[in-house]
């Protein structure tokens, strides 16, 4: 695929009007504004999950396209993502935080299978069970052909992003600001590259913050909420 062509599904996957579900999430925006969290918390709160949660759904990502470029056989792809979708499953402990993921990783294997139906990674994750938002992710970048750091990069942009778009139905406010929260975020999210080099599931981090996983559980059990997560 040219590199042209590349860049282009690269701004589709971190494009919030792709209908896989995203705009449902807050990204535990929602619950931690509950828990007593302000506005003026949020960017400390973007770069907290940049840093903990993240990485390791990058790290999948990353160690998912790696499996997909290097496989010969569906079956034996079926098994080494499912293999990465178990090392991020131990690393994060939260129930909520998986099902969260399962939710995001269905939608976007929805949208893989109507953009590479015939895509060798695309048949095999179908046989994954509930693969995760960042195994998908990886696979969806080694159809599109995106490096390994484009890939770290998207789940953290997607990351972010969500949290600046929750933000402005939870406590409505001039759009710019939301904006330049994503923007200042930056450095957090090219640092997010490093992991490009990941090459097995034992290097995956072990990062998490018990806050959000805390935040996340009492969500899941809300009797009112707007967003699913």
């Amino acid at each position: 695929m040219p590199s042209t062509s590349a860049e282009v599904l690269l701004m589709l996957l971190g494009d919030a009007r792709l209908p896989t579900g995203a705009h449902t999430q807050s990204a535990g925006l929602e619950p931690a504004l509950r828990a007593g969290m302000t506005v003026d918390d949020i960017p400390s709160y973007l770069t907290a999950r940049l840093r903990s949660v993240v990485p390791v759904e990058a790290g999948a990502a990353v160690l998912a396209r790696r499996e997909v470029l290097d496989a010969t056989a569906p079956d034996d792809l079926t098994a080494r993502l499912t293999a990465v979708d178990e090392a991020w499953r131990a690393r994060t402990v939260s129930p909520a935080l998986r099902d969260n993921a399962q939710v995001l990783g269905r939608g976007y294997l929805r949208l893989l299978r109507g953009l590479w139906p015939d895509d060798l990674g695309v048949r095999a994750l179908t046989h994954v069970g509930k693969p995760s938002r960042g195994v998908v992710l990886g696979v969806a970048g080694a159809a599109a052909g995106l490096s390994a750091a484009q890939v770290a990069r998207l789940v953290g942009y997607d990351d972010a992003q969500t949290v600046a778009a929750a933000a402005l139905k939870l406590e409505p406010m001039d759009p710019t600001r939301a904006a330049r929260w994503v923007f200042e975020a930056a450095p957090d999210i090219e640092n997010l590259s490093s992991l490009a080099g990941l090459a097995t599931v034992d290097d995956l981090p072990a990062t998490t913050a018990p806050l959000v996983e805390e935040w996340a559980e009492r969500h899941a059990v809300a009797g009112q909420r707007l967003f699913r997560a």
